[in-house]
């Protein structure tokens, strides 16, 4: 039964690497599987968190090997989410799940929403960088304070922030999404262990599988652009919109 546990959560994992890197929501699969395995939910966070470390490893090397980083901006953006990370991940042993699920049903729709709104016209993408960069940062901040709670779900929010204060390429919004996760996934996992809220035999499993599904969607996503991108993305942000709106009704 355990070879078969494990064998279920590598092809989980696959799933949910892919998802994840294309767009977001990849959680929400991974998470209840783990649960269903009979872990609590804490250990099951802390646990999902080592195949989002390995995942986001294994999708920066698949968008190094297409010539397809900004290492430097991605480590400042990064830097940013540290210390909301840790704090987030402080307060995750205990999860209430109940107004998240209604606050982020609404936030994805906006979510998808935006992401098909124009390009202003008139301003370069420089000069609006430069205005609102600021801006740009608090979300950061604020988005690693999400991630490092819950997780689940900040693939979309991330988008959505880079896609408008950085970079209007989904495929390049995909390579620093990866590597501001991985950075900020470091000390958020760090607080799971010393909690000892990590199933490692588990958790390696699953991480096996999230690295095969990263790998994968970070070479496809720069082969086929930013169309396969936005695909995945409206769709997973739709169907996250549908499961939250009937669990929180």
């Amino acid at each position: 039964m355990e070879l078969i546990a494990l064998v279920t959560l590598f092809f989980v994992g696959t799933l949910a690497g892919f998802i994840n890197v294309l767009a977001g929501g990849g959680s929400s699969l991974t998470l209840p599987a783990l649960i269903l395995l009979g872990l609590d939910s804490a250990t099951a966070n802390g646990t999902n968190r080592l195949a989002i470390l390995v995942q986001n490893i294994l999708a920066i090397t698949g968008f190094e090997q297409e010539k397809q980083n900004q290492f430097k901006l991605s480590f400042r953006l990064a830097l940013f989410t540290l210390p909301g990370a840790v704090c987030g991940a402080l307060l995750a042993i205990n999860i209430s799940d109940l107004w998240f699920q209604r606050i982020l049903t609404v936030i994805i729709i906006l979510v998808a929403a935006s992401l098909f709104v124009p390009k202003p016209g008139g301003r370069n993408q420089k000069n609006l960088d430069k205005e609102n960069k600021w801006q740009g940062y608090l979300f950061l901040f604020l988005l690693g304070f999400y991630g490092g709670f819950i997780q689940v779900g900040i693939g979309f929010l991330l988008m959505v922030v880079l896609y408008h204060f950085i970079d209007r390429s989904l495929v390049k919004v995909n390579v620093h999404k990866v590597f501001i996760v991985f950075l900020y996934t470091i000390p958020a996992l760090f607080v799971f262990i010393l909690s000892g809220q990590i199933d490692w035999i588990l958790g390696f499993a699953l991480a096996a599988g999230n690295g095969t599904g990263g790998w994968i969607a970070a070479r496809l996503s720069v082969k086929k652009g930013d169309k396969i991108v936005r695909f995945v993305l409206a769709l997973m942000l739709l169907f996250m919109a549908v499961k939250l709106a009937g669990q929180s009704l």
